[in-house]
């Protein structure tokens, strides 16, 4: 598990899009830090979803997914190394990029956004493993979150964004319903893990 997850940790580091993501959302999120607490949530949540997703897409992306799964047959192993490496990658991420958050001593915020980073980035990977298609879901979740979460459900609803956003402002029902959306996919995702993974 750990050669696995070092192995994901360098290939994004390794993979440019990846690396000057993370380089451009961690500056980005120091200037809204050091601007608007909550913009800065807001962008650290946007950037652990992301980052997860990029994390397991690109393999199909990439068309190394089949390489993958035969150097490792266990997709459920996989799968886990694949969150955890994303887990690693959105907390730092979150964790540097809000120092200017915590130099203004907003600790509570501070540490909010930092325990709903990781469901973020769970929701995202797993989102990922079951669809497979990183620009079919952001731009399907990026529609959902407009148009459903917030026009329709003002971004109070149960819904899965809304959720996230509440439980970063320190609501812990809110926490609660992230948990139960991040359940729900890692559970989709290791039903639907093993289907074939086609070259087209």
């Amino acid at each position: 598990m750990i050669a696995l997850v070092r192995s994901e940790l360098y290939r994004m580091a390794t993979i440019r899009s990846s690396w000057v993501s993370i380089a451009v959302f961690g500056v980005l999120g120091a200037l809204f830090g050091a601007v608007n607490v909550d913009a800065w949530a807001l962008l650290a949540g946007m950037g652990a979803f992301g980052f997860g997703v990029l994390g397991v897409s690109q393999h199909f992306q990439h068309r190394t997914a089949v390489l993958l799964y035969l150097a490792r047959p266990n997709r459920l192993t996989t799968l886990l190394g694949q969150l955890l490496a994303g887990i690693v990658v959105a907390v730092g991420f979150a964790a540097v990029s809000g120092l200017p958050v915590l130099a203004k001593g907003d600790l509570t915020q501070y540490r909010n956004t930092l325990a709903i980073v990781p469901l973020l980035a769970v929701f995202g990977a797993t989102n990922a493993a079951v669809l497979r298609r990183p620009t079919w879901l952001f731009l399907g979740y990026a529609g959902w979150f407009v148009f459903v979460e917030g026009l329709l459900g003002r971004l109070t609803a149960p819904l899965p964004f809304s959720s996230f956003l509440g439980a970063a402002g320190g609501d812990r029902t809110s926490l609660l319903v992230a948990a139960a959306w991040t359940l729900l996919a890692l559970l989709a995702a290791a039903i639907t893990v093993h289907r074939d993974v086609t070259t087209d």
